[in-house]
């Protein structure tokens, strides 16, 4: 299934070097997200980076007993011990690696992009750095999560890809507990991880967690020389 709809940041110089993907969570649209973006750190624009926020498509949701929601992919419940829903796991990615060919296409090398996203948004991120889409220059899960025997484990392919995880401490949907696990396993297979664990914070994003991950952004996707001649 293809993007409900995609919208983009462009970046303020000519040319974008760069470009950022934000994934959002179930039930939410990839406007939704920007819009709670910009209500936490205001107006964002970067004179070398691009912003897409695509929409998941309308799919039948288990958890919500098979009612159509903005999700990326179904799950069988909300707990890290039941099985991953392949099938639309595998479709969301190729959607996610569509995307990617095409910024790739517009003049952004595969490793000046980063992807990301926020609880499920943050899960198909991981899929996408470390199974569809190798060689990304960073990913990015906030509230976010992968369950037990999650495909990433056994088909991780792009180890080198450094990895940003910010989660709320009394967060009750995904609990804390399952997004460390979630790293330590990852660090087991070598991927070089931060966490931030953010206090009295759920299951949602904040503000100082928002501008950690924008701070850890431009370290990744600093402007190169061509952009400080556009911008001068």
């Amino acid at each position: 299934m293809a993007f409900t709809s995609l919208v983009k940041i462009p970046q303020t110089s000519k040319v974008a070097s760069a470009s950022v993907i934000f994934l959002h969570g179930s039930g939410d649209t990839g406007q939704g997200f920007l819009n709670w973006v910009k209500f936490l750190i205001g107006d964002f624009k970067s004179p070398h980076i691009s912003f897409y926020f695509p929409t998941a498509p309308l799919r039948p949701y288990t958890p919500l007993k098979g009612e159509f929601s903005y999700v990326w992919f179904d799950r069988y419940s909300i707990t890290p011990d039941v099985p991953e829903h392949t099938e639309t796991l595998n479709d969301a990615g190729e959607q996610i690696k569509l995307l990617v060919d095409d910024i790739v296409a517009s003049g952004v090398p595969l490793n000046r992009i980063i992807i990301g996203g926020f609880s499920m948004g943050g899960a198909l991120a991981l899929h996408s750095a470390f199974r569809y889409t190798p060689g990304l220059a960073g990913v990015f899960a906030l509230s976010s999560f992968l369950n037990k025997n999650s495909a990433v484990y056994s088909e991780l392919r792009a180890e080198s890809t450094p990895l940003y995880m910010a989660h709320g401490e009394r967060d009750t949907m995904v609990p804390i507990s399952w997004a460390k696990k979630s790293l330590e396993e990852l660090t087991k297979l070598n991927v070089k991880g931060e966490f931030i664990s953010l206090g009295y914070t759920l299951h949602e994003i904040k503000k100082s967690e928002l501008q950690g991950l924008f701070r850890w952004i431009e370290r990744y996707l600093p402007p190169l020389e061509s952009d400080v001649s556009q911008s001068s």
